[in-house]
């Protein structure tokens, strides 16, 4: 059965289900998942794109912390999951460009 559970996700990140289950009805509302009758969640097509942006914008604000600024690694994570999101598409395409030129590459 594809998708994942509510109470799973909401184990696996430490919240409660309902805080999950407002999440989920948010990203509905968007477009970005869809909710199965038996209550799994899976991304939509949309819902994927995004994903995958904002997984890539993690991935390069964390690396830029550790290597460039010397953050340690944990502490890099947890504050490249704040930032993630507060970045327009604009800025992260260029902070993408930028550490493409200085060779440092972030996969999608």
């Amino acid at each position: 059965m594809d998708g994942v559970r509510s109470v799973d996700v909401a184990e696996q990140l430490g919240v409660s289900k309902a805080s999950v289950n407002k999440a989920v009805s948010t990203l509905r509302d968007a477009g970005y998942v869809e909710q199965n009758r038996y209550g799994r969640i899976q991304l939509t097509d949309t819902g994927l794109v995004y994903a995958k942006r904002v997984w890539r914008c993690h991935r390069m604000l964390r690396l830029f912390l550790e290597r460039d600024l010397g953050v340690d690694p944990k502490v890099a994570d947890e504050e490249a999951c704040l930032m993630e999101h507060a970045l327009s598409d604009d800025t992260q395409d260029r902070w993408l460009a930028y550490l493409e030129k200085q060779g440092i590459a972030v996969e999608e």
